[in-house]
């Protein structure tokens, strides 16, 4: 297991855990960023990633990345 920060571009990931406070770990789950949930990162800049879920694209911050646990 280890972070959504730690992934390369074009890994295919599953997300097993979701971290933070109460209103972070909704505001994810609210966008799909849900345990079992299976995610392809699209690019990478300065710890920003970019993740195709459920054939959507959708930018998250390197702080909202480092609270998403993911395995291969």
């Amino acid at each position: 297991m280890l972070p959504l920060t730690l992934t390369q571009t074009g890994d295919e990931v599953m997300i097993v855990k979701i971290g933070g406070n109460p209103e972070v770990k909704q505001h994810l789950m609210d966008l799909g960023f849900v345990p079992g949930a299976v995610i392809q990162i699209v690019s990478q800049h300065k710890g920003d990633v970019i993740i195709n879920l459920k054939n959507s694209h959708l930018a998250i911050t390197e702080a909202m990345a480092k609270k998403i646990m993911v395995q291969n």
